[in-house]
């Protein structure tokens, strides 16, 4: 693999390389990288993955392997500490909830010696409410018109990545900045790169799909408000003008965005909640636990759903323009940027509401606390050619999950990268043996998932799968509502049981590990989770997990190949699922040394034509048709007839 990046980057080329568990990816690419003499861009999903590249194979390369070359870790700003916003907030600090002000005195202290001032670098709860006042946005901060901008983290931080020749960031950093530097000139968060290499590559079309569209929320009407209170904290001369303005602002912004919610409730957007895999949350009308994922009710945006809010978005767009005439003149530059703001967010509201754009797919959310009106491109394989390949002329993208059925068409597809562009492909399995490391159990006993029953079925096969490995195992469910259901149902079994949402994220990994349990868990522990050894033996998946149809943009991706003649269904939702189950299927065997049983409760995996394409896409291994063939392929210790797949 490192000879084919090396290629890559020395013949300015694409490469597509999917490299499994144990291969030594990063280090594959991180050293024709750092050889290269070219500045390169390493972009990566997940928080994990960076701290290892940052704390571990970075480090090696450079003391043990004797490589000299210039690395820097670049975040998103809202992960620094801002200066400005932490001095203004210091004068009469407030708190969103009242246990976050015992955390004030340590992070005051710290913002006075911190020389990066990275969060990270405190051990703070990740939904802090108050970080968002000590921390800057792209839309808060005022750039080189800041009195503190030679002083700021970030303007330092970006210094160092200046004269880095790798460059460390994630996926929604660097899309943050391609989505800037490519619609408003002169605007970037990132310095000129030569080379990008994505790894995690399986999660780009999310993040593109993400930044390269509009979003106009809830929470963005209400920080504006309260930024504007505070920009004139000092002028006496404006506050009380202000208070009127963000008054109206607040309230008008209130009754918008709760007509809107009310109306996707009520089910005007003809979706309703969104309970599959990639929806989010818990069923309507229950509280989710602290930390759990909060299930989301998403639908199209449609005349139906907006028409009952005509005149209350007419009242918020009035306000809006009310607030930026207030300050147009300003010269004071916090004042001139709430200006702006309000501006832009009203240009957005109309853009996103008039639903003009046939290439984008419109469509609104309500997540906890939170409305949100969305505009994503249909297809983000155009954006990345007009706004990526363009500029640039060396690729790489790898990930354990690339290929579907042994072949990288769907992923291509994803991301762009046409038939007729000249790209290099590569598969570098890793080193497991999992015909004798992992069997896949699908019992047959268990019903297909929406039938009466499956899950009182689910829950009896979970029950005796615990029992062949004592424990020690994650439920990964497809829904809030299928965790929350298995979980109650199996709460008395004899090992310790878990709940994703019951603790913090790393906490429950620190429990699971410390003795023999039983995790229940959904979408977040599908991908990024590495439990080596023999704390986890089995790997319980509920359902294939299928994108949820009604989902606006699934919907809408599918329509569109199904206007060009193309079978949707074949070529975008079975080749989605069945890479998100070899994702979840990954988390069983991270060494030569593990061994365990996938246990997947969803009969159409053999039932269905289908099935066949998960199948080929999953690691070859033994298939199992009922909790006692997977007792006696455990008790032999791994050995197993030849598989017979279906």
């Amino acid at each position: 693999m490192a000879r084919a990046v090396e290629r890559a980057l020395r013949e300015r080329r694409y490469l597509v390389a999917e490299a499994g568990t144990g291969t030594g990816k990063t280090l594959a690419y991180l050293v024709p990288a750092a050889l290269s003499g070219r500045r390169v861009i390493v972009s990566t999903a997940t928080k994990t993955l960076q701290e290892q590249i940052w704390g571990k194979d970075i480090p090696l390369l450079r003391e043990r392997c004797g490589l000299d070359f210039a690395a820097a870790y670049l975040k998103g700003r809202s992960n620094y500490y801002c200066l400005a916003r932490g001095a203004e907030f210091a004068r009469a600090p407030t708190f969103a909830a009242r246990e976050e002000a015992a955390l004030w005195p340590v992070i005051e202290a710290w913002s006075r010696t911190t020389e990066t001032g990275d969060r990270s670098e405190l051990d703070l709860p990740d939904q802090l409410h108050t970080w968002k006042d000590l921390s800057a946005t792209a839309e808060t901060c005022t750039g080189r018109e800041c009195e503190r901008y030679e002083d700021c983290f970030v303007t330092q931080a970006r210094a160092l990545a200046g004269q880095s020749d790798v460059l460390l960031v994630n996926h929604h950093l660097f899309f943050a900045d391609l989505a800037m530097r490519t619609s408003r000139a002169g605007v970037e968060i990132l310095p000129d790169y030569d080379v990008v290499i994505f790894d995690e590559a399986h999660a780009l079309e999310e993040v593109a799909t993400e930044y390269f569209g509009l979003q106009v929320s809830s929470y963005r009407v209400d920080e504006l408000g309260r930024d504007a209170l505070r920009a004139v904290g000092d002028r006496p001369d404006l506050a009380s003008m202000m208070r009127d303005a963000t008054g109206e602002l607040r309230r008008a912004g209130e009754r918008f965005f709760q007509a809107v919610a009310d109306g996707l409730r009520a089910g005007g957007g003809g979706a309703g909640p969104q309970r599959g895999f990639g929806a989010r949350g818990a069923p309507r009308g229950r509280t989710p636990r602290r930390g759990q994922e909060e299930e989301s009710v998403r639908a199209p945006l449609v005349e139906e759903l907006l028409a009952p809010c005509e005149r209350d978005q007419a009242r918020l767009d009035a306000a809006l323009e009310a607030l930026r005439e207030l300050l147009a003149e300003a010269e004071a530059p916090q004042l001139a940027q709430i200006a702006r703001r309000a501006g832009e967010l009203r240009v957005e509201l109309a853009a996103v509401t008039a639903m003009k754009e046939p290439s984008r797919v419109y469509f609104a959310e309500v997540r906890g606390r939170g409305v949100f009106l969305r505009a994503a491109p249909i297809d983000v394989a155009e954006e990345l050619q007009a706004r990526l390949y363009r500029r640039t002329d060396t690729v790489v993208f790898t990930s354990a999950t690339l290929a579907a059925q042994g072949r990288f068409d769907y992923f291509r597809r994803q991301v762009g990268l046409a038939p007729e562009f000249d790209v290099d492909e590569a598969r570098y399995p890793g080193p497991f043996d999992f015909p004798r490391q992992a069997a896949i159990v699908s019992p047959a006993a268990v019903p297909e998932p929406n039938a009466p029953g499956f899950l009182e079925a689910a829950a009896g096969a979970i029950r005796a799968l615990t029992a062949v490995t004592d424990g020690r195992a994650f439920v990964l469910c497809t829904s809030n509502r299928n965790m929350v259901a298995l979980h109650s149902a199996l709460r008395d079994l004899p090992y310790q049981v878990l709940l994703q949402g019951e603790r913090p994220k790393a906490r429950l990994l620190e429990a699971f590990r410390a003795e023999p349990s039983v995790l229940f868990a959904t979408a977040s522990f599908w991908e990024g989770v590495d439990v080596p050894g023999d704390a986890l033996s089995l790997v319980v998946i509920d359902r294939l997990p299928f994108a949820p149809p009604g989902d606006p943009v699934v919907a809408a991706r599918l329509r569109a190949l199904e206007a060009e003649g193309r079978d949707g269904f074949s070529e975008l939702s079975v080749p989605a699922a069945a890479l998100a189950l070899r994702q979840g299927f990954g988390r069983l065997v991270r060494t030569r040394d593990d061994r365990g049983l996938v246990a997947i409760l969803d009969r159409r995996l053999v039932t269905k034509g289908y099935g066949r394409a998960f199948l080929a896409t999953l690691p070859k291994s033994p298939l199992l048709r009922s909790v006692e063939e997977a007792r006696a392929w455990w008790q032999r210790g791994g050995v197993a007839p030849a598989p017979h797949r279906a």
